[in-house]
């Protein structure tokens, strides 16, 4: 009578586990996970998966020094491989490569794509930008030298301003910071050439809306607007230097607002009813 359970060889090591060895080795595990289902098939698709890792880190390091920490696309990579192997239809072919790895490079153009972009292109510039790093370095190839925009622009078939603005848009991705200075621009950095908020202008405004208005105002009425705004008075020493109450000067202020605010707005005193 067979066990329940397939016994599973053991995984060589990433240090031992050639690429020949790996896809042999791979190709025996798919086969063993055709023929099994639930918690065994998928222990074996595990080791599809652990065995295959090397190669989703090679492929995430083709990303290397472009903004991201290496740790990171290695894990993107790593769960792409994950999906492509529990996706994977042996009936195919033996070769699990051949559909993992444009899943898994589609992936990192994704995560790069969606996620690592601080100021965001447009998407056509998102995407032309592999293709013209592909293109350049044909080209460079070809002529033995760097290619110009336009010699880009003709061998991808796009506009040369097309490929100026995804050269531009390289640093859309980590854009220099407002407080480092560039070489060039002396000891300033950019943040310090920002414009800042000058105050004056709210005050000339200010005075330019309310000026005509306080003169429109009685001589007490402005009296008691520069003792109250300008000298700061509290409405108690307003009473005792003009001989009312507090309550008549709170009610003398309200009045006087209302006005000021009707005078500026254009709106007329409501007309009470006889």
């Amino acid at each position: 009578m067979e066990p329940a359970h397939r016994s599973v060889e053991p995984i060589p090591s990433s240090a031992q586990a050639e690429p020949p060895d790996r896809k042999r080795r791979t190709a025996e595990l798919i086969a063993q996970a055709a023929e099994c289902e639930g918690d065994e098939r998928q222990a074996i698709l595990d080791e599809v998966i652990l065995l295959n890792i090397p190669v989703a880190h090679a492929l995430a390091s083709r990303y290397r020094n472009r903004g991201q920490p290496i740790e990171e696309l290695e894990q993107v990579a790593c769960l792409a491989l994950t999906k492509a192997v529990r996706a994977y239809d042996p009936a195919r072919g033996d070769d699990l490569l051949v559909f993992a790895v444009p899943s898994i490079l589609g992936e990192l153009k994704r995560y790069f794509r969606d996620v690592t972009w601080t100021v965001r292109p447009p998407r056509r510039i998102q995407e032309l930008r592999p293709r013209l790093s592909e293109a350049e370095e044909e080209l460079t190839q070809q002529l033995g030298r760097p290619p110009r925009p336009s010699e880009v622009a003709e061998y991808v078939g796009c506009s040369t301003e097309d490929v100026l603005e995804a050269h531009e848009s390289v640093t859309c991705a980590s854009p220099d910071s407002l407080n480092e200075s560039r070489p060039g621009d002396g000891d300033f950095a950019w943040i310090e050439r920002l414009p800042s908020e000058e105050f004056g202008f709210q005050r000339a405004e200010a005075v330019a809306v309310l000026g005509p208005a306080c003169r429109r105002l009685k001589r007490r009425d402005r009296q008691i607007l520069e003792m109250r705004f300008f000298e700061q008075k509290t409405q108690q020493q307003i009473a005792d230097e003009l001989g009312v109450t507090q309550v008549q000067v709170s009610r003398l202020l309200q009045r006087i607002l209302t006005d000021l605010r009707r005078s500026i707005t254009g709106q007329r005193r409501p007309v009470k009813a006889a």
